[in-house]
């Protein structure tokens, strides 16, 4: 454990925020790399396996931030917890930024809730740390709507403190059409041109370089979400679609292969690029938006909302949470691959006045799910 001690040490010189923590390789002390500490020159071999037993042994938040500390250590470190921290979707843990943007567990659900500020138009999404439906969690994105005159706009971030474009903890935005029946999910991707280097003239944090905050980023379409309108004054419950145009449709069959990037750095936006099936270009979300639908598939993968059933007892429509769920709601939804298809791919629901439950599994990305289920909570002028 003397190794854990120093490693939570070392990296008390990096600036560590309390989200998916991890250290911008460029902020450690000395000479950049932390190559000139001894702890750095440990035999490979026995540096692996003690990180091993820190990776086996610290399976949950907060205990994990523990490997994050790890990987601030040095570039050796780094690489090495790098190669040893498994993808979400196999390992069921969300341990670096870029965890947020690659694909869920394939075991199960990973349980999540969402906390609503209504005075401040503010979202935060947390990880639950235990079975029950609140609990402290751990702070994964947090969401600001912004209204416009003809849409409105939810700024993603990593920091709830930071919920701006400009921002480098920006992650993507999810943006509607005037009626709030059609929204875009756009993500962010840094372009890398004039970040210069800084020096941090903290007397904690000496010899400490950080990169310039003001960060030019490039928005690229993933996905696009339609509610059915309500015609001549029926209601019911809403009728959803939501179109993964960075998932292909073979992504649901079993044999699948991973196909989530393994890299990580520090809060840049560059650590969340995907791998979609192509870029949309900027017309097709204005088309999308104004309400054209052909060609917006082109085999990726369709979730729909599983149908309710009408409950005679209770005179409502009601689907199985499993005890997720609590207080009946129109936002309260179920999405799937196909009618035929039982698996539940995100499941969201109210369970307080300001709380609800967000739960979601392989191939979305905490990212993705969030950002639909906030789609869930903007007003439908002709939905319902």
């Amino acid at each position: 454990m003397t190794l854990k001690f120093i490693a939570r040490l070392r990296s008390s010189r990096v600036v560590v925020q309390d989200q998916l923590e991890v250290p911008d390789q460029a902020a450690v002390g000395g000479g950049g790399d932390g190559e000139d500490c001894c702890w750095a020159k440990l035999p490979p071999e026995l540096l692996r396996e003690v990180l091993l037993m820190i990776e086996d042994s610290e399976t949950r938040w907060p205990q994990r931030k523990t490997v994050v500390a790890c990987a601030g250590v040095c570039s050796s470190w780094r690489l090495i917890v790098k190669e040893i921290v498994k993808f979400p979707e196999i390992s069921g843990k969300l341990t670096f930024p870029i965890s947020v943007k690659q694909p869920g567990p394939k075991d199960g659900l990973l349980h999540c809730f969402i906390k609503r500020n209504r005075s401040t138009h503010t979202y935060c999404l947390y990880l639950s740390l235990t079975n029950a439906l609140t609990d402290d969690g751990k702070f994964l994105l947090a969401a600001r709507k912004h209204k416009r005159p003809t849409h409105n706009d939810y700024i993603i971030s990593l920091r709830a403190e930071y919920m701006s474009r400009g921002s480098s903890s920006y992650v993507g935005k999810l943006r509607s059409n005037y009626l709030g029946n059609r929204y875009t999910i756009l993500a962010g991707q840094s372009a890398h041109t004039g970040s210069k280097m800084a020096k941090n003239h903290s007397p904690r944090l000496p010899n400490l370089k950080h990169a310039s905050s003001k960060v030019h980023l490039v928005n690229y379409s993933m996905a696009h979400i339609s509610y059915e309108l309500e015609v001549f004054g029926s209601r019911g419950p809403r009728r959803m679609q939501c179109i993964m145009g960075t998932i292909p449709t073979a992504s649901t069959a079993p044999e699948e292969p991973a196909r989530a990037r393994s890299e990580f750095s520090g809060l840049n936006t560059d650590i969340f690029q995907s791998n979609p099936i192509a870029h949309s270009e900027p017309a097709s979300m204005g088309n999308f938006l104004s309400g054209s639908l052909r060609g917006q598939k082109n085999g990726a993968l369709v979730l729909i909302n599983k149908a309710p059933r009408w409950n005679e007892q209770l005179h409502c429509w009601c689907l199985n949470f499993h005890g997720r769920v609590t207080v009946a709601s129109v936002k309260n939804f179920q999405l799937v691959a196909s009618p035929e298809n039982r698996k539940i791919v995100l499941q969201f629901g109210k369970v307080g006045k300001d709380l609800f439950t967000m739960d979601y599994q392989y191939p979305i990305s905490a990212f993705q799910a969030f950002a639909i289920c906030l789609s869930s909570f903007d007003t439908k002028v002709a939905c319902e």
